[in-house]
């Protein structure tokens, strides 16, 4: 078609498209309706009443996306399991308590809406969509069952066409089932994620049907191509691309060549690249013809990068040779459960910003849609992890009962749904699965794989393998992509050797475990630890019998070129997993966090800083400087940070120099440690130099008085008044100095007026049985969040933290409209 006739072809289809707009833009388009307020909730086990006749007048009203388990109350008993944990080595079953959070999550919900369509008309196509429901949800529309599905992290979505009543009362009910021992940490309960409803005309783009990529990129442009799978027949595509600022960089029109497909190529000039450090995104926007007539516009954000994988230079992106500093992340949210909170994620993803993270595992579950639009926007690199169990089990009601029924579908619906994120950068087809072993592994291996590739063919394939001598020997590890080491450090240079592709990925790491603020003595490296009061040392030398040090990675990764990155097992502590004190009550989530279950930082999250943010200083100490009835005795002072020397001093008295070396133990490579310390009250003074030997940083914490007032530091201070925002307050008390109170264990009662809702709090101490939703809660370690929601109502939110015998903390938030 020659540009003449293109350009005459835009104008009658802007001109068909503005004569159809005028005779009522709702009938020609699609509408897309989030189905988050107006939902009532029951634990009703009366399955026939709940999905037909029933009175739910008694039931729970509440908003989705929610988690009907969070609010508790904790009991041991929710959880209880004797077993031997065979990813932990173990032989010998023992009694297990908060392996799952020790919390309701199990048995059965059902949630019910009302709604009308007046957008909707029979012959119209409605879909319904679930972003994630755990778990196994049956759905039910006007009493009538439409649909299920298995997976509690799976994508799915269900055509309701037929059952929809038009401008009619519709009753939306969905049963949601939670086995015991069903998961190996806390998977939360309920409708988690967002639902939706999807209206569209029979021609119409089909859901999740269109792959955006970019497969020629040079410094003077980039090719975008486009592939659209369509319902109807006589249609044409319009396509233009917008850059960040609205403007149309490219366009591009064309009729069907292919039964229900549409491929076009659009070339965009002097592209901006996506990268983390310049997240930049494009939109394409895509509308649909049906003989002149617009039928159905989508609207896409993608980025224009490149990505390859080699022996020679490992991970490349954009044409550089990128190391992955990442992170493993569960999919709760501390104190909100699983329930999805973008303002949450945000702040998540802003921490690990600051940290220097450039990488995202999501384990080991399927990701949010949310938290890869932050991902994409942030600039974050993301695995995109699917399973935790294949055919084979890990825990008896887990996702082996629905893995020959639902795997492909459930790949399939994972790729089709966030493959045009430029964040991903990889998938993951599993971890740790027990089918590592046998032929039957190979054989899952290879099906999901391909099955990935079928889907995706522009991104490789992991699995995070923590049976490396036998994937050596089997040929699982050589089929995959990219081979992936759960641990196992010691076994790097012999998969090196063994796997053909010439580069190894650290797809788990560390599993250090610490409690913020905690300092055990004597100060050694040391397995599975326990102490009386169910905490770990935050000198950051404990670690599992399984796992390892950070130092044993950050080896690899700074002296081998062929380990591509690592993925620290965790970023932040998370609900269940309390190893190692699963045999021990209280203790109900996790240690191995470099931030903690509050998402307070703790000492270990400065030493990956150390390595990892190289645009800003980093200079941390370690412990805090309060210890009556030490005195005397011997208390190691550690210091992480980017200099490589530094001299620290104990009330104006030098304790020497240290310096980072290779040729002590690995600690001594990375941190700077004074081992003979002698603690006495007082000031601590570090003072680092840089590397011609001038000082150019100190630091100094000093011994507390009693606690006398509390002080608050929200995250933001103005909110959007939709009811979900968050503003994340960090709660702290100091002396009459106003020197902060590291031991403080004071019980704070909050209260917030204005347009705000207190939401939840937490500490980050792993055997606390207070239950987040309640407005109290003891400080750990000198230190509590606050998490303030906004109303729907712009206006003044103030928030007041008391406590016997101190002085009240206030802090003044703003909510405004978006």
């Amino acid at each position: 078609m020659s540009l003449i006739a293109v350009s005459r072809f835009s104008l009658f289809l802007l001109l068909m498209g503005y004569l159809a707009g005028c005779s009522g833009a709702k009938d020609t388009t699609r509408s897309h309706t989030l189905l988050s307020d107006g939902w009532k909730f029951s634990r009703s086990t009366d399955d026939t009443a709940s999905a037909t006749n029933f009175d739910d007048s008694g039931w729970e009203k509440v908003s989705i996306p929610h988690d009907w388990a969070i609010t508790g109350p904790f009991d041991k008993e929710w959880d209880r399991q004797v077993v031997a944990i065979e990813q932990n080595n173990e032989k010998i079953p023992t009694e297990k308590t908060g392996r799952t959070g020790a919390l309701p999550h199990i048995g059965t919900g059902w949630y019910r809406k009302t709604f009308t369509l007046p957008d909707f008309k029979p012959g119209k196509q409605a879909l319904l969509v679930f972003d994630g429901a755990m778990s196994q949800p049956v759905v039910y529309l006007n009493g009538k069952q439409v649909g299920q599905w298995a997976y509690g992290y799976a994508y799915f979505y269900i055509d309701i066409s037929k059952d929809l009543l038009p401008n009619q009362t519709n009753t939306l009910a969905v049963k949601l089932t939670n086995l015991p021992f069903s998961s190996r940490w806390y998977p939360g309960a309920g409708l988690y994620r967002k639902v939706s409803l999807i209206v569209k005309n029979p021609e119409n783009f089909e859901q999740w049907g269109t792959f955006i990529t970019t497969p020629k990129i040079d410094a003077n442009s980039a090719t975008v191509n486009i592939k659209a799978k369509t319902a109807g027949q006589n249609l044409t595509m319009s396509t233009r691309i917008e850059d960040a600022n609205g403007t149309t960089v490219a366009t591009f029109q064309n009729e069907q060549t292919a039964k229900d497909t549409f491929e076009q190529n659009l070339t965009v000039k002097a592209p901006h690249l996506w990268s983390p450090e310049t997240p930049y995104l494009y939109t394409a926007v895509t509308e649909l013809y049906a003989n002149g007539t617009l039928k159905d516009v989508q609207s896409i954000k993608f980025g224009i990068r490149s990505v390859e994988y080699s022996a020679a230079k490992g991970f490349v992106l954009n044409g550089k040779a990128t190391k992955f500093k990442g992170v493993c992340l569960h999919h709760d949210l501390g104190p909100l459960g699983a329930a999805i909170n973008k303002s949450a994620l945000r702040r998540q993803l802003t921490i690990l910003k600051d940290l220097g993270c450039n990488a995202i595992r999501s384990s080991h579950n399927m990701p949010s849609i949310e938290q890869l639009e932050l991902a994409d926007e942030m600039g974050f690199l993301f695995l995109a992890e699917s399973f935790d169990e294949w055919g084979k089990p890990k825990v008896e009601n887990g996702y082996n009962l629905f893995f020959e029924q639902y795997a492909e579908k459930d790949v399939a619906n994972l790729v089709r749904a966030t493959r045009n994120h430029p964040s991903i950068v990889m998938w993951s087809a599993g971890n740790e699965v027990p089918d590592q072993y046998g032929a039957e592994g190979l054989v899952r291996a290879k099906f999901l794989q391909d099955v990935f590739h079928r889907e995706d063919p522009t991104r490789p394939v992991t699995v995070g393998m923590d049976q490396v001598k036998q994937t050596m020997e089997s040929g699982f590890g050589a089929l995959l992509d990219i081979p992936g080491l759960n641990y196992r450090t010691h076994l790097y240079e012999d998969a090196h050797k063994a796997f053909p592709q010439g580069f190894i990925l650290g797809s788990e790491t560390a599993s250090t475990i610490s409690s913020r603020g905690v300092y055990k003595f004597p100060v050694e490296p040391a397995k599975d630890k326990n102490y009386p009061d169910h905490q770990c040392s935050s000198y950051d030398l404990e670690s599992c019998v399984w796992s390892n040090l950070p130092e044993d990675d950050f080896i690899l990764q700074d002296d081998k070129p062929w380990v591509i990155g690592e993925f620290v097992w965790t970023g932040f502590d998370y609900l269940g997993e309390p190893w190692p004190y699963d045999e021990h009550w209280p203790s109900r989530s996790s240690y191995f966090g470099i931030s903690d279950l509050a998402g307070l930082p703790k000492d270990r999250y400065y030493l990956y800083r150390s390595r990892w943010n190289t645009q800003d200083e980093t200079l941390h100490m370690l412990p805090h400087w309060n210890w009556e009835g030490r005195e005397g005795q011997t208390t190691p002072v550690f210091v992480y940070t980017n200099y490589d020397s530094a001299e620290l001093f104990v009330n104006g008295k030098s304790m020497g120099i240290q310096q980072k070396t290779k040729d002590k133990t690995p600690q001594h490579r990375y941190r700077l440690m004074w081992m003979d310390v002698k603690y006495e009250p007082g000031t601590v003074k570090v003072v680092a130099f840089d590397k011609d030997g001038k000082p150019v940083a100190q630091k100094e914490m000093k011994t507390a008085g009693k606690p006398h007032r509390i002080v608050l530091d929200p995250d933001v201070k103005t909110l959007k008044a939709d009811g979900q925002d968050l503003s994340f307050v960090t709660v702290s008390v100091v002396d009459k100095n106003g020197i902060p109170c590291p031991t403080a264990t004071n019980q704070m009662h909050f209260k917030v007026s204005g347009q705000g809702t207190y939401k939840a709090a937490c500490n980050g101490d792993a055997t606390s049985l207070e239950v987040f939703h309640l407005p109290t809660m003891k400080l750990f370690s000198g230190k509590l969040v606050v998490l303030v929601q906004s109303t729907q109502a712009a206006g003044d939110i103030t928030l007041e933290v008391s406590a016997d015998g101190l002085q009240t903390g206030s802090v003044g938030l703003k909510s405004v409209k978006p």
